[in-house]
């Protein structure tokens, strides 16, 4: 099982130790690490400041939002990166929903999954760098010919050579049709919240885009979120991620267009999930991850004795899960969780 540390997104400020996380993750054999955005830092900047001490570790985006940037500006860091890090840039992309979409960056929600397409497509485009990008789509296109366009348009290839053609696209997707076009156009599924119990389920839409690509499932990462601590206390440290549950539950999206509420409502906690949505809307935030089941923790994580460590992520393994992204915060919790996962 590869690891992947995730830094995530920063909160008020930078956060202090990243440098030494970023260190220590590489020493204990971490595969990558990777940066979020939302609406505060971005996820580029991180990885070119703090991967270029690093010399082997993968640098990712998990993820960078679509809508902050045209599918060519997107391509221009990502072969940026790739040239800086000699190779080992992974660019995962990500919708994210319309409270962010159209309230912070102002770009209209609709028809994501179309916009996803022609997204990667002008990206591989770009990478590819065989004749002037083009792109007749509605949603990107290229040249532009729309209202205010001078008509002087040109089509055009990047002044700098790729490093690699195939530099690997993930996308972070959540429901059905959303991981059958990410098995269909990408090379990874960026799994914000897995459960290996549903993995036949998630194999079904994956095969649907694999039938209609032609491609395969042998060189497709699947990377899932799963916070991995090894304690003696598992019960504490589930009571303490219980209140991130409930945010992305009850505070990450609209009412009525939640996207990771209806993860938890597939996985069979929709009374639940109603439950936590109607506390934490209406300010009751410690209530909401109160009501938050400890088996519901329990399937998105891993928690416990080393021992039981090493049985999960044999677990995950099997259910098809190729890296797990934890979060460590330090650097001691780096170095036991890659020795319980070795």
């Amino acid at each position: 099982m590869k690891l992947g540390l995730q830094l995530g997104y920063w909160g008020a400020g930078p956060p202090s130790n990243a440098a030494e996380l970023v260190a220590a993750a590489e020493e204990s054999g971490f595969d990558a690490v990777f940066a979020a955005e939302a609406w505060g830092s971005d996820a580029f900047t991180p990885l070119a400041w703090w991967g270029s001490g690093t010399q082997r570790v993968r640098l990712g985006t998990s993820v960078v939002q679509m809508s902050a940037r045209t599918p060519a500006a997107c391509a221009m860091h990502a072969l940026t990166l790739d040239h800086l890090s000699g190779g080992r840039f992974v660019l995962g992309l990500g919708v994210s929903g319309p409270q962010v979409v159209e309230g912070w960056y102002g770009r209209p929600f609709a028809k994501p999954l179309a916009r996803t397409r022609e997204y990667v497509s002008i990206l591989r485009q770009v990478m590819a760098r065989e004749a002037p990008v083009t792109n007749d789509g509605p949603h990107y296109p290229l040249p532009y010919q729309g209202p205010g366009a001078l008509g002087l348009g040109k089509p055009l290839k990047p002044i700098t050579h790729p490093l690699r053609a195939d530099l690997p696209i993930w996308l972070g997707a959540e429901g059905p049709k959303n991981v059958a076009l990410t098995s269909e156009i990408a090379d990874g599924w960026l799994a914000i919240y897995y459960a290996p119990r549903l993995a036949g389920m998630y194999d079904e839409w994956l095969a649907e885009g694999f039938a209609k690509s032609g491609r395969s499932r042998e060189n497709f990462e699947v990377a899932a979120t799963c916070q991995v601590v090894v304690t003696d206390d598992p019960v504490a440290v589930r009571a303490m991620l219980k209140p991130f549950v409930a945010l992305y539950i009850g505070g990450m999206g609209a009412p009525g267009m939640n996207f990771h509420a209806e993860v938890f409502t597939r996985m069979g906690y929709g009374e639940v999930v109603q439950d936590i949505g109607r506390l934490y809307l209406s300010g009751r935030k410690d209530e909401a991850a109160q009501v938050v089941p400890d088996e519901l923790v329990s399937e998105i994580t891993i928690v416990g004795s080393a021992e039981h460590v090493r049985d999960e992520v044999k677990r995950w393994e099997e259910a098809g899960v190729t890296m797990l992204l934890v979060g460590c915060r330090d650097v001691a919790s780096i170095r036991c969780v890659a020795e319980a996962c070795q």
